[in-house]
């Protein structure tokens, strides 16, 4: 009985230790442009998968940080991926590391409210299976194009890679990725999101195109911490592959620090 008591205090605690969160507050917790040290917390559970029926899947540990280099304003992220659940032959399944994936955006202001990041990308080839990464080292280049509102937010998250080294008996890597986004606010830090990933191979053709409908809440502390938790539902409505998600449900909890 005294823990639960304990349980229950430490959570009154925490819930009146919050701020009110505004469509501001709502919008940066969702932009990956928001110059702000960040822990993401990142689940795709594919559970139809074309050409197999074994249930995927991926998290990512997410944790971005900005800082500044030349007087220019940056934001650095780094991907750590953990495959609970990957393909060994289409009938069964092995977990491990993937590949960890870094990019470093230059942070640019455009009319209005609109902003930019432009940067380098880099994929390390840190898989502990094959089945869990490409076996490659890969470079490319990562943009992102955000319009806060005060409905909401547009933008998209738009990466290309390719590799340059690696193990040579693993497939050429030539790959790039879309994610749109776009965020409806509701009252009380609820809101509408959609920010499926477009998946296009250029080396065999392949693709895949998810749409998104999810609902996320924010949870601002009086300190400044913002929390973010969302689950979002994806319908691919067109492909070219085996192997890829027909449905898949992003699940994440992101959390955003205040520089001190």
């Amino acid at each position: 009985m005294n823990r639960i008591l304990l349980v229950v205090c430490i959570f009154l605690q925490a819930w009146f230790a919050m701020a009110e969160v505004t469509s501001e507050d709502m919008n940066k917790s969702n932009s990956p442009l928001t110059p702000l040290a960040a822990v993401n917390l990142h689940d795709y559970v594919q559970s139809s998968v074309y050409s197999t029926d074994e249930t995927l899947n991926t998290a990512y540990l997410r944790i971005a940080s900005p800082l500044m280099l030349g007087g220019h304003a940056q934001l650095a992220r780094m991907t750590i991926p953990y495959s609970v659940s990957a393909l060994e032959t289409p009938t069964t399944t092995t977990s491990g590391v993937g590949d960890v994936s870094i990019f470093d955006l230059f942070l640019l202001k455009g009319r209005g409210t609109m902003e930019f990041g432009v940067g380098p990308l880099l994929v390390l080839p840190t898989a502990s299976k094959d089945e869990t990464g490409a076996g490659k080292w890969q470079i490319g280049a990562a943009g992102v194009v955000m319009a806060p509102q005060f409905w909401g937010l547009l933008g998209a998250l738009i990466t290309y890679q390719h590799d340059f080294a690696g193990d040579s008996d693993r497939p050429t890597q030539n790959l790039a990725t879309a994610q749109p986004f776009v965020i409806w606010n509701m009252p009380a830090g609820f809101y509408l999101r959609s920010a499926g990933i477009m998946l296009f191979n250029w080396e065999t053709g392949d693709y895949n195109i998810p749409l998104g409908a999810g609902l996320g809440k924010v949870w601002k502390l009086q300190g400044g911490t913002t929390i973010n938790f969302f689950a979002e539902p994806q319908w691919t409505v067109a492909h070219v592959g085996d192997y890829t998600p027909n449905f898949q449900t992003f699940v994440g909890l992101n959390f955003q620090f205040p520089l001190k």
